[in-house]
Order: C-alpha cells, then structure tokens, then sequence
C-alpha cells in the first residue's frame, strides 16, 4: 500500500486507463526491493548513506535497517516525483503511504531508534481501516476510488468488500506489531516485503469471487459508486 497495500488492485486499475502498468509498479516497488536489500547488503549501499548518516548508525546491529531507512526515504521521494512527473496527479494512498514513510524514517534516523520505521505500517494499515470503515458508517464508498474505477458492483457488493479489506488491514497492522516486536530486523523485514505484498495478493485473489457475485453492468455502474 509503497506500503504494497495497493500494489496488486492499483496495477490492475492502471491498465485499463491508458497509463503505463509497468512504470507505476516499478515506481510503486522500486522502494521496497531497495528497502530489502539495503538491509541485507548495507556495505553495498555504505558509499551512497555515508555523507548523510552519522557513522554510529552505519555500524552496530541495526546498522542495517538504518542504511535501508535512508534509502526507503530517498526513493520513495524519488518515486514521488516520477509519479507526478509521468501522471501529473499524486493519489491519495501511495501520497500518505510515501508521506508516513519519510515521516517515521526521519524519526527513526534523528532519534536513532528503529522502533518509529518498524511501526510505520501498524499505523499505515490501522489508518486505512479507519477510513474505509469510516467512510461505510458514513455511507461514502471509498473502494471505487482507491481502486480507480477497475471494476463495478452493486452497492451492497462493495459494502461487503469494503468491510473484508478493513477487517484486513487492520489484521494486517496486528501482524506487524507480532512481528517486529518478537523477531530479529531481518524477519520483520522479509515480512514487509516481501511478506505483506504476498499476503496482500494472496487477498485480493481470494476476493474475486465476490467481486463476480456482485458485478454490475458499464450503464449502472455510477450510479452504484456514488449512492445518494
């Protein structure tokens, strides 16, 4: 959702709009596969973190998930530019996925603390359960959107999907608290990635029958995402 918690519906929505699928899943991954190896190799990256980082962070046993904090946050910011860039529009998920990301990683690098990255997807996925049941209770579907329109259903269809993807994320966020706080960096690493993309798609396949249940037809379909 970059944080893989749209990388699997967003890429397919992409598809079908006339934008470029590969780029924005390469701007969308590239971060994390950055994030993954700098933590496994931090000497490979040592030559680029080196003039920004205090040298107390480049030794030690968390010298690697602070190597690949900088570099998440570098990339994600590069990652950003290229979406406008490319899209001339930033969409709202990956914008606060990219936003929390620089925030708690410059808490985690100014405070020397690798508690604020490690927490950043508890409070990534907890947020994007509060909105999606937030906006049900208000009975605003927001699934159409963050999904871009991919698909159309009933209203009843996306009420139900709408409590199955915030019912997750927030399964999602309890996961992450398990983890990181009983395992080593490196476990908790291989769960953010790639762990949550793999339970992520895992998820949104599992989701296809409903989705086929509730299909509604091209003519009927905005007036369905957009209840009066």
């Amino acid at each position: 959702m970059s944080e893989t918690l749209n990388r699997v519906p967003a890429a397919a929505a992409s598809h079908g709009k006339g934008s470029i699928p590969w780029l924005k899943l390469g701007v969308e991954m590239g971060p994390l596969i950055l994030f993954f190896f700098a933590n496994a190799r931090p000497k490979l990256f040592e030559p680029i973190v080196a003039p920004f980082l205090p040298q107390a962070l480049l030794t030690g046993a968390n010298a690697g998930l602070f190597t690949a904090t900088f570099v998440l946050m570098a990339a994600v910011a590069v990652s950003l530019v290229v979406s406008l860039v490319k899209t001339r529009k930033l969409p709202a998920m990956p914008l606060m996925t990219a936003v929390l990301a620089l925030l708690f990683g410059a808490l985690t690098l100014y405070l020397q603390d690798t508690t604020f990255i490690k927490m950043k997807p508890t409070v990534l996925y907890v947020g994007f359960g509060l909105a999606l049941f937030g906006g049900l209770a208000m009975n605003k579907l927001l699934l159409p959107i963050i999904f871009d329109n991919a698909f159309s259903m009933t209203e009843r269809g996306w009420r139900m999907l709408t409590l199955r993807w915030g019912g997750f994320f927030f399964l999602l966020a309890l996961l992450n608290e398990i983890v990181w706080r009983t395992q080593s960096n490196d476990v908790w690493v291989s769960f953010k990635f790639p762990g949550i993309f793999i339970l992520l798609f895992v998820f949104s396949i599992a989701q296809a029958p409903l989705i086929l249940r509730h299909k509604l037809e091209v003519d009927a379909a905005e007036e369905t995402t957009n209840p009066s």
